[in-house]
């Protein structure tokens, strides 16, 4: 969950280097820095906190520009944030940016203690430094980073610099990395953001590939054997840190949804696009994913099972891997993810393909891993999104399920309700009303924003929505919060409820309602203060806090009312003062397991 750059060229390396940082940030901010080669010397500038802070320091120092280098931001999985753990870290002649986990890195630094080193970080990428410049001691530089290969047991992405070498060289066994190839010089980056201002053409390296970069001209190995590799060429755009107005990227992509979910719609407008999603030959289908992905799940599994009669089951892929499955040739698995390169998903999804059970990605990222890997995929093409908390992305996950749902139940003929696919374009004005009538959100924002503690309770569907508005509620605002089954409330958890704290309830299920009111009540008795959620056919007339939406169809008013819930949680943590686009402790995108 980390950030590579690394540039060999005639461009400003330095300048090259913050700007990958800066696309790049939205990995990891914990520590950040860079080390180039100024003159046959490697320069090592290593900051706590944001590229901000490393740009800083690099100009309080006066460093001179160098030919080649690479850069890191970091979020940490092994030691705390320090600047000892900040990357690059240098051993010998090796100084080198690690993405991954090395499981083994215990077991080699005892060995290499014995060797004589000595190791000034809690890290496992500077157990690697150190192993590669063991390695260096007999061999060359290519043969010795195909043994260091045979000693790394775990999944890592490296960007390399050796001193007293004109070349860059980068690795990649299971996290992502790809090689730019620019006539300014050459790139390696963990993320196409992280150099799309400079190059749009670019090679994906694949596990054990070895990359070996001169300004002018690179070569990819593999087993010691040189190989050819497709170059492709990326159709994103330079990572929009224009906030176009807005305070903060998040608001920004909240206002985006209506012409991201347009642009869906607009792709499966014609029945004759709808075999993508069609699935009306699966008997059982397993969702899995994590975070938010998962919570768009848990809404596919209510709409696939109650319109689609299929028998749908959402799980964590960090537990999917180790329980014992049960398949047969009408099962297919879905894996959602908006990165596609979520460690626990990619270990998931490979694992069901040695089955051999059908596969399909729902995933943002075209050339993911998990999108190269999948039998099928479906794109949401939501762009990039810079807030770590996801909105857009998930928004059109769940846009996708819908559409899933109401295309294999339209070709099962099972579609009840008088609804059509014209039905689906009401949906961006919707999501537009919802997110320009704010107003009525200050009552609730100004409750939620004084309190330590919240829960959110719906039934069906609208427990669906609840798991996704909790967690976007706690991931910004820091206030402790939970989603329950209404009805569970009573047997444990209304022991929580006190006077003053606030319980929001989620309805949008007509055959629900009553039940949901009625739990509602029980916290009431107990001086919660509540929160209704719900639409204007079903607004009732009890005298809470409401915030009413204009209902579509049960296909489109969960999306509806996540978008509420996006809203509110972004306006109490701005009323709360925190760091919307980049709270603390997370990243984007989860490349560890």
């Amino acid at each position: 969950m980390c950030g590579i750059i690394g540039y060999i060229g005639k461009n400003n390396t330095i300048d090259v280097l913050l700007n990958g940082l800066y696309a790049l940030e939205y990995r990891g901010y914990d520590s950040s820095g860079i080390a180039i080669n100024v003159d046959n010397k490697i320069s090592l500038i290593r900051s706590v906190g944001r590229v901000s802070k490393l740009e800083e320091k690099i100009k309080s120092l006066n460093i001179k520009d160098g030919v080649y280098g690479i850069a890191h931001t970091r979020w940490a999985t092994n030691g705390e944030t320090n600047i000892n753990n900040a990357h690059p870290h240098k051993v010998g002649r090796v100084t080198i940016v690690h993405n991954g986990i090395i499981e083994n890195a215990n077991i080699l630094k005892e060995k290499l203690v014995k060797e004589g080193y000595h190791f000034n970080s809690d890290t496992d990428s500077e157990v690697v430094a150190a192993l590669l410049d063991y390695k260096l001691r007999d061999d060359n530089i290519l043969d010795s980073i195909e043994l260091l290969k045979k000693e790394l047991v775990g999944s890592y992405a490296l960007g390399i610099i050796i001193d007293e070498s004109d070349e860059l060289y980068a690795l990649r066994k299971d996290s992502p990395l790809l090689i730019g190839i620019g006539d300014s010089g050459n790139f390696i980056a963990s993320d196409i953001t992280a150099i799309i201002k400079y190059t749009s053409d670019y090679i994906l390296l694949d596990s054990g590939d070895i990359a070996v970069l001169k300004a002018n001209s690179y070569e990819i190995y593999n087993g010691n054997k040189k190989i050819n590799k497709e170059v492709l060429k990326s159709t994103s755009s330079n990572i929009d840190n224009d906030k176009n107005g807005y305070n903060h990227h998040m608001l920004k992509e909240i206002m985006d949804e209506p012409q991201v979910i347009s642009n869906l719609l607009d792709r499966y407008n014609n029945s004759r696009n709808w075999e993508e999603v069609d699935l009306s030959k699966y008997k059982s289908i397993d969702i899995v994913a994590c975070g938010s992905a998962m919570y768009a799940g848990l809404v596919g599994q209510v709409l696939l099972e109650e319109y689609a009669n299929i028998k749908t089951s959402v799980y964590a892929a960090s537990e999917y891997r180790y329980k014992k499955k049960i398949y047969n040739d009408k099962t297919l698995v879905i894996l959602i993810s908006q990165s596609g390169e979520t460690a626990d998903t990619i270990a998931a999804m490979r694992e069901v393909k040695k089955l051999g059970i059908d596969t399909l990605a729902i995933v943002n990222n075209s050339n993911s891993t998990i999108a190269r890997e999948v039998d099928r995929k479906i794109l949401t093409e939501a762009g990039v999104e810079v807030a770590v908390a996801t909105t857009k992305a998930y928004i059109l996950q769940v846009c996708v399920l819908s559409l899933i749902s109401y295309v294999t139940s339209y070709k099962k003929g099972l579609l009840k309700d008088g609804v059509s696919y014209s039905d689906f374009y009401k949906l961006p004005s919707l999501i537009d009303l919802v997110i320009k009538n704010t107003d009525k959100y200050r009552e609730v924002v100004s409750m939620l924003s004084k309190s330590e503690s919240c829960f959110f309770i719906g039934r069906g569907i609208d427990y669906a929505i609840c798991m996704e508005g909790s967690l976007k509620l706690k991931e910004i605002s820091y206030i402790h919060s939970e989603a329950y089954q209404a009805g569970e409330l009573k047997h444990g958890t209304i022991s929580l409820i006190e006077k003053g704290i606030p319980v929001i309830a989620i309805i949008t299920d007509k055959t629900l309602k009553e039940k949901t009111l009625s739990n509602l009540r029980e916290v009431e008795a107990r001086g919660a203060e509540s929160i209704v959620i719900t639409t204007e056919e079903l607004e009732d007339n009890d005298k809470h806090l409401k915030i009413v939406i204009k209902s579509a169809n049960r296909f489109l008013d969960s999306m509806l009312a996540v978008c509420v819930l996006q809203l509110l949680a972004y306006y109490v943590a701005l009323d709360r003062g925190c760091d919307i686009d980049k709270p603390r402790n997370l990243a984007k995108s989860v490349t560890v397991e």
